[in-house]
């Protein structure tokens, strides 16, 4: 994430602080309580989809990694083999109550939804309370051969539990939605991905050391991108640059724009919640699974 687009993420939270109703020791417990990371707040005190684990197997899991123990959280149909296979990649406040609704949200469908903690050797976004913390003391030291090994190793994993191999997908928000395009060009047995407001280019690091701009010539399978118009972290010129690589390299995927859509417009624990393009973004998803995995 670039310097200017944490800034803007700061004030953005800053901005929303809890009301007077509630203190701010009552308010992080609230979250705490749901599952959520502290790091999140302020957000709204709830989800606004709420997924039960009725008909499912779900819960958590370790699964071995780099010589390891990888935490993760899954949901899957109760019954059934040969289940399509989904990752499902965390923001930067790590596998939470809304990314866990997102798995059981996909084993509604049919899908064995396996959300990795993928920070877990750098540290814990729910121990923390802000998001320049976090970015400093976590997400930056987590390199992205580190993320690939691990999703790999969750992608094996699923074959225990019922999964596909052949029918492996990925999908992933904000953070996420970057390491989607990265692990498109990574794995080759991938089927699909879509990617919800990934940043797409960035200075290079040496955990960092490419941007999705970067692989677009060598994506494995066909990627949805799912961006909004007023994200004030990703400018849509790198959106249409993205698509253009794409086009270039004749790789198949989509990108869409939601021209009034703020960063974050599918996390209905946030402000940043937009209803109309939420579900859109949703079928669109579940559309593109259909068709490509």
């Amino acid at each position: 994430m670039s310097e200017r687009s944490t800034e803007l993420d700061q004030a953005a939270f800053d901005s929303l602080l809890p009301t007077a109703q509630m203190n701010r020791r009552g308010f992080v417990t609230t979250l705490a309580a749901a599952g959520f990371a502290l790091a999140v707040q302020p957000v709204q005190a709830s989800t606004v989809i709420t997924t039960d684990a009725s008909g499912l197997d779900a819960g958590s899991a370790t699964v071995k990694a780099s010589g390891s123990e990888l935490p993760v959280y899954y949901a899957r149909p109760a019954q059934g083999e040969k289940l399509p296979v989904v990752l499902v990649v965390q923001e930067i406040f790590g596998v939470h109550e809304h990314i866990r609704d997102v798995c059981r949200r996909l084993a509604k469908q049919g899908y064995l939804a396996i959300a990795p903690e993928l920070f877990f050797r750098q540290g814990d976004p729910t121990k923390l309370e802000n998001v320049a913390d976090i970015l400093s003391s976590i997400v930056s030291k987590v390199p992205d051969a580190q993320v690939m090994a691990d999703l790999d190793a969750c992608a094996e994993w699923a074959v225990t539990r019922g999964g596909d191999a052949a029918r492996l997908a990925i999908t992933g928000f904000c953070w996420g939605g970057r390491i989607t395009w990265l692990y498109a060009a990574h794995n080759p047995k991938l089927k699909a991905g879509v990617a919800w407001y990934g940043r797409l280019d960035g200075a290079p690091s040496d955990n960092q050391p490419k941007q999705p701009i970067d692989v677009a010539a060598n994506l494995n399978a066909p990627v949805l991108g799912l961006y909004g118009g007023q994200d004030q972290g990703i400018p849509l010129d790198d959106v249409e640059a993205m698509r253009e690589a794409i086009k270039a390299a004749g790789k198949p995927g989509d990108i869409i724009v939601y021209p009034d859509a703020p960063h974050a417009f599918h996390a209905d624990y946030r402000p940043s919640f937009r209803k109309t393009e939420a579900e859109d973004g949703w079928k669109r998803l579940l559309e593109w699974f259909s068709k490509n995995v």
